[in-house]
């Protein structure tokens, strides 16, 4: 029997609410890597200090998913989604009128700790108005943003930066961010329970940290940064490293990257959609969401390889966009793992803890990126890097996760067998 109408009208709003967020989230994320030079310029940097304020936002994101999922949780998406919407929107719009490079860092830090919850967030509304069996798809789309957010924000944020200066790029940026918050806290209300059923109890602080016994979380954790360390060298230095290692312009540049995030967003909806397959073919659910994982993660370490080696841009191009298509797909298969892998009840905390997992090792990319480009000139073993720690990522879903994650709420919290 299918849900009722007023369910699926409300299933509707969610996902392109969810889409937009994570658009707005992903463009904004964007801006300084299609700014890279100009910001350099004005502020008389070189590549370590822009790596540093490329990382510096990872870090803040990380270290902020850590209260994040136990904040979602407790109080909801409409508050805590929303605040953190309108914090990193202000963070950026205030990027753009920074007069330093102290300024710049200070504003990327707040919107890291604004964005932390917006993808726990998306995974616990997905959880709280889908069926555990069709989760995989929405989370998809949702996760979608953050590959058609850089497929069209090269040509959009090229196009502002050229017409207007890198610093009214970041301004609108800010600002649609704000504007999207307000209607978000307009429309959207956290679904209670059904009125045969008891208010879920929150999580507690030592049943968050009941988390942390389980193996399958560390694979997560660990899987994770794999998956994050690989998008988020693509996301901050691919423009860069089209410009300086294949002599593209910028304007150049701006429609080059439009293929691979294309590739990466239907990457993304294959992970999230072959996973509902593997489960409506009886396939255990764990199985099911871990085998885009690990094929995304093998196959898009490989494919880095040539990226590195080859003399062709052509191919180069072609490679990159196979990579960021098994890379993201992937990631929609992690985050499906997330909404699945325990009770509704703590989503947000698992995915959280994930994505802190994720970020906190990927936050290293760009700025290990930075050093090794100031070091030796070409972005050869930077790339070979990532590919390797694509392939250890997936042996950590591979073997590390397994069954689901169980909480409880008593002084002993039951260890999975090793």
């Amino acid at each position: 029997m299918g849900a009722p109408a007023g369910i699926r009208r409300m299933r509707i709003v969610l996902m392109v609410m969810l889409l937009l967020i994570g658009i707005v989230n992903y463009i904004d994320r964007s801006t300084l890597a299609i700014a890279n030079h100009s910001v350099q310029h004005d502020f008389g940097i070189g590549p370590t200090e822009m790596g540093l304020l490329l990382s510096v936002f990872s870090w803040a994101y990380a270290f902020a998913q850590l209260p994040a999922g136990g904040l979602l949780d407790r109080f909801g998406t409409r508050r805590v989604l929303g605040g953190g919407l309108l914090l990193w929107s202000v963070a950026q719009a205030f990027c753009g009128l920074a007069v330093n490079f102290k300024q710049m860092l200070f504003g990327r830090v707040v919107l890291g700790l604004g964005e932390a919850p917006a993808f726990p967030g998306g995974a616990k509304v997905v959880s709280e108005w889908w069926p555990r069996e069709s989760r995989g798809l929405p989370v998809g789309l949702f996760n979608a943003a953050s590959t058609i957010a850089p497929a069209i924000a090269p040509p959009l944020l090229t196009w502002l930066m050229l017409a207007y200066g890198w610093r009214a790029m970041f301004v609108v940026a800010g600002v649609a961010g704000i504007v999207l918050a307000l209607i978000w806290f307009a429309v959207h209300r956290d679904r209670g329970p059904a009125a045969d059923e008891q208010q879920p109890v929150p999580v507690s602080v030592r049943e968050w940290a009941g988390l942390l016994r389980h193996r399958t979380t560390w694979g997560m954790v660990l899987g994770f940064t794999g998956i994050i360390y690989s998008i988020y060298l693509y996301l901050t230095w691919l423009p860069a490293y089209l410009e300086s290692e294949r002599g593209l312009s910028v304007a150049d540049t701006g429609i080059a990257l439009v293929v691979p995030y294309l590739a990466g967003t239907l990457g993304m909806l294959v992970g999230g959609a072959f996973g509902d397959l593997l489960v409506r073919r009886s396939v255990s659910t764990m199985t099911a969401r871990k085998v885009p994982i690990c094929t995304g993660l093998l196959v898009g370490g490989l494919c880095t390889i040539p990226v590195a080696l080859t003399p062709s841009t052509t191919l180069a191009l072609v490679c990159i966009s196979l990579a960021q298509f098994f890379m993201n797909s992937a990631s929609a298969g992690a985050w499906s793992l997330a909404a699945t892998a325990g009770s509704e009840r703590i989503t947000a905390s698992l995915g959280s803890l994930q994505n802190f997992g994720g970020y906190f090792g990927g936050a290293f990319a760009p700025l290990i990126t930075g050093i090794i480009v100031d070091q030796t000139g070409p972005y050869v073993m930077a790339l070979l890097a990532a590919s390797g720690i694509a392939i250890l990522a997936a042996l950590s879903y591979a073997l590390l996760v397994g069954r689901p994650v169980g909480v409880v709420a008593t002084p002993e919290i039951s260890k999975e067998p090793a």
